[in-house]
């Protein structure tokens, strides 16, 4: 094991246990682990009593699991049992890091019986045993009980950090004296596998309401809309509980519904969620109140749009009368507004045609790395790290509290511990700042470079023989300065290693996402002249056509002296791309117009490397060729 690896264990339920908060807790396992980390998945072989879940708990015996179970799981917690508590803590408490993934109150006593077995107590300020971090998905349940609060506060004062994935969940949090959240965006965890094929349609919206039926969710105030709409439909798909159930039956038996909506009650196992979806047009989210959800991802990842109250996350994820539309909760005039829009084929066809998918790896990328972050017990420690919380951050999105994540790298940078001691000598001289990919058999000497300094593995041989580079000049920084403190925005996306690599050698990144619509660097609320170093890297290559764009926002956000490293594709036709030599020194010319001095150069073998580049890349079966610069602001 080499030393950028943590031992994690993650604890909470899988398959065959059901639902949202299953499937995330596996996906985040194997996310762990595709990072390079050693994980364990400790889950339960009983879970709650009836009584708290009063519908089926596990997937039918006969069904496909939601997601990919994951190999290193180990069923060991019992509700029955809580000696089986105590048996897992202890087998833990050689671990890094405790993940606990947290559903109900009444849970809390047995995750506080394997923490202290584990060894776990606030460990930040001692520095002894695991640390300890909880995800909450719901700080308290949307119906809460007498005693869930002081169940929750007992929980949060015993453990190092809380991990949120909403502002409003942070408040709550610190209300229930966590001291120390971190709020970042619930990563996707999608059941159902790929889209599947879309049979023809025009006509008025069929919609479709999917999962468990409760009083929360909002599907009777829908039903009433509907009573004052013609032509549209609803599907109800998924466990009927309750109060809740009986409403939605009874509404759904008015004569002016009982054509139009459809109940299919019971689980939907995961091979029926897609051709499910591909028989509607809009998905229907008309909640109550909400926290976080990733129904919306899965809509969008199925071509679907979605009509979503504004509550939760939703206003985040959905653009109203773009790929769907918003409205107030409990608001039902709203929805028959939005339902009168629907009935017309082309309003359907034109909201449906601004679906675009959702990227499902960044926002793991991210996720990780948060968790990575909160492993460090000094980051931990430090009181001023709870400042950016308090203010609302949110860690994974980075465009809209970009400040907040930047003051807790900028806290945080001092006390991180490098895993690996790097130096620029640990570098051979064929690792250089400018450079060209030309052949094959140079992106795999890189990787194997990579695993001899004993970097975590990721990203494909084109994305690590960049981030090599790239690390080599971070690395330069510290020999020259005397210092492992360099302030990095990397915007490689989530298929480079480069953030990872930078986090085991003791630098804390800060990864952030310029594609699509929220592309501008300048959506980062950061002083002029505060970075050290920008990266943007194979596979989010900055491009012939935003090279100019790419310079100006790096140009005002980095410090002088501080470093541009971004890498351009190179050879083929058309406007992304480095056509040759000559193309290549108007962009150096433009950097240097715009403040910037390579460091390094495009002459002699670079030349003829690139020459041979450009014809190779139009081969499909030959190297993707790609040039890497480094730049330094004047």
């Amino acid at each position: 094991m080499d030393d950028a690896t943590l031992k994690i264990a993650v604890v909470g339920p899988t398959h065959p246990y059901k639902g949202g908060v299953a499937s995330h807790t596996t996906t985040l396992a194997h996310e762990l682990e595709a990072a390079g980390h050693d994980v364990t998945l400790v889950s339960w072989s009983h879970l709650y009593p009836s009584f708290f879940y009063p519908g089926e708990q596990s997937v039918p015996s006969s069904g496909d699991p939601d997601v990919p179970p994951f190999p290193r799981t180990v069923r060991a917690l019992s509700w029955a049992r809580p000696d089986s508590l105590v048996r897992a803590g202890r087998r833990l408490r050689e671990v890094d890091i405790i993940i606990v993934v947290h559903v109900i109150p009444p849970v809390v006593p047995l995750h506080l019986t394997l923490l202290r077995a584990a060894g776990v107590g606030r460990t930040a300020m001692s520095g002894r045993g695991p640390r300890s971090v909880v995800i909450a998905h719901n700080v308290l349940p949307h119906e809460p009980h007498p005693g869930d609060a002081a169940l929750m506060r007992t929980f949060f004062r015993r453990v190092d950090a809380v991990v949120v994935h909403s502002a409003e969940q942070s408040r709550l949090a610190r209300e229930l004296d966590a001291e120390h959240v971190v709020v970042t965006d619930l990563p996707p965890h999608l059941p159902g596998g790929d889209p599947a094929e879309r049979p023809d349609h025009r006509g008025p919206a069929r919609l479709l309401a999917l999962g468990l039926v409760r009083g929360y969710k909002g599907i009777d105030v829908l039903l009433r809309a509907m009573l004052r709409v013609p032509d549209v439909t609803l599907t109800v798909a998924g466990e009927i509980w309750g109060d809740a159930g009986d409403e939605i039956r009874r509404l759904a038996e008015h004569r002016s519904l009982r054509d139009r909506v459809e109940i299919h009650s019971g689980y939907v196992p995961a091979e029926r969620i897609a051709p499910l979806l591909a028989q509607h047009d809009v998905l229907s989210l008309t909640y109550r109140s909400a926290t976080a959800s990733q129904n919306v991802l899965l809509a969008h990842q199925h071509g679907l749009a979605v009509l979503a109250s504004d509550v939760g996350t939703f206003g985040d994820q959905v653009r109203d009368g773009v790929d769907g539309y918003l409205v107030p909760p409990e608001d039902e005039d709203a929805i028959v507004e939005v339902l009168q829009r629907l009935v017309d084929p082309d309003e359907v066809a034109r909201i449906r045609g601004g679906v675009t998918p959702p990227d499902l790896h960044a926002p793991w990328a991210r996720y990780v790395g948060t968790l990575e972050a909160l492993s460090a017990p000094d980051v931990l420690a430090d009181p001023t790290l709870a400042a950016p919380a308090r203010r609302q951050s949110r860690l994974g999105r980075i465009a809209d509290r970009a400040e907040d994540v930047v003051a807790l790298a900028r806290l945080a940078r001092d006390r991180r511990r490098p895993r690996l001691e790097l130096s620029r000598s640990d570098f051979p001289a064929w690792v250089r700042a400018t450079d060209v990919l030309a052949h094959d058999d140079e992106a795999r000497r890189a990787r194997e470079l990579a695993r001899d300094l004993g970097l975590p593995r990721g990203g494909d041989e084109l994305a690590e023989w960049a981030a090599l580079g790239a690390l080599e000049v971070l690395v330069g920084m510290q020999d020259d300065g005397g210092r492992r403190e360099a302030l990095i925005i990397d915007a490689s996306g989530s298929g480079s290693p480069f953030g990872r690599w930078a986090r085991a050698a003791g630098y804390v990144p800060v990864e952030v996402e310029l594609t699509g619509a929220r592309s501008s660097m300048t959506l980062l609320d950061v002083d002029t002249a505060t970075l050290d170093v920008v990266t943007r890297l194979h596979p989010d290559d900055a491009t012939a056509a935003d090279i100019d764009e790419t310079l100006t926002q790096a140009g005002w956000a980095l410090r002088s002296g501080g470093l541009l490293c971004l890498t351009l594709p190179v050879g083929g036709t058309g406007e992304d791309v480095i056509g040759g030599a000559a193309d290549l020194r108007a962009v150096v010319a433009r950097a240097a117009d715009a403040g910037f001095a390579l460091v390094g150069d495009v002459d002699g073998d670079l030349t003829a490397r690139l020459r041979h580049a450009s014809r190779v890349s139009a081969d499909p079966d030959a190297a993707y060729a790609l040039v890497r610069l480094t730049l330094r602001r004047r």
